[in-house]
């Protein structure tokens, strides 16, 4: 029977410190939550490798190192109300659930989404909600936001998702331009964002994120 917690302490002692992530918050969740239970079940040996996880559908589960100094970028504290987008199979929001009073995990995929439900009620992640939706629209409903989080690549951010965040807030995202991807931490100052390169990662740009192509006679 694999020994998944000592996979876990593995992926935060090889993957997660050596990238200069230290905050506790951080190293807490992702030591805790069970990232095996949140990939589908033949991939549950893959859960813990240094790399993006496939989830089919062009989907995939951000590699930890990348989630990580993602969360240290942002610095979610715990009185603030996160916008998980793309969340996949939940994994992202029940480690922002320990951090964040509230996070509010978005999936368009009704499959992931299904599986999301499960997979949260069952690490006990009761301050996560999950809406079913549209990624580009994300939940409205619920915001504005003090933190958003996107996981997957963007090449361009709808309007939609910048709407939701608070005055002060930030977000970060993986922009992609070819192979090459960068996360940046955006900041909401007077409705403007301003915006700060973090570190280098890739991902597929997820559904309704792709540029517009200009059309041309």
């Amino acid at each position: 029977m694999t020994d998944f917690s000592s996979r876990r302490m593995m992926m935060v002692d090889t993957q997660v410190r050596p990238s200069d992530v230290t905050k506790f918050p951080i190293i807490d969740a992702m030591l805790t939550v069970e990232r095996e239970n949140f990939v589908p079940a033949s991939q549950r040996e893959a859960a813990y490798l240094g790399e993006n996880l496939p989830l089919g559908g062009g989907r995939v589960l951000l590699e930890p190192r990348t989630l990580a100094k993602m969360l240290d970028s942002l610095a979610i504290g715990l009185d603030e109300l996160v916008l998980d987008i793309g969340c996949t199979m939940g994994y992202s929001a029940a480690v922002i659930a320990r951090m964040a009073e509230a996070v509010v995990a978005v999936e368009e995929d009704e499959a992931l989404a299904a599986e999301a439900q499960e997979a949260l009620s069952a690490a006990g992640a009761d301050n996560a909600a999950l809406h079913i939706g549209p990624l580009v629209e994300g939940a409205p409903r619920h915001g504005p936001y003090d933190v958003i989080i996107v996981q997957g690549g963007v090449e361009q951010l709808p309007e939609a998702l910048m709407s939701q965040l608070k005055e002060g807030g930030r977000i970060a995202c993986i922009f992609m331009e070819g192979a090459l991807g960068e996360v940046r931490v955006g900041y909401k100052r007077a409705g403007h964002m301003s915006w700060r390169k973090e570190f280098n990662a890739s991902a597929p740009i997820l559904p309704g994120f792709e540029k517009e192509v200009a059309f041309q006679l």
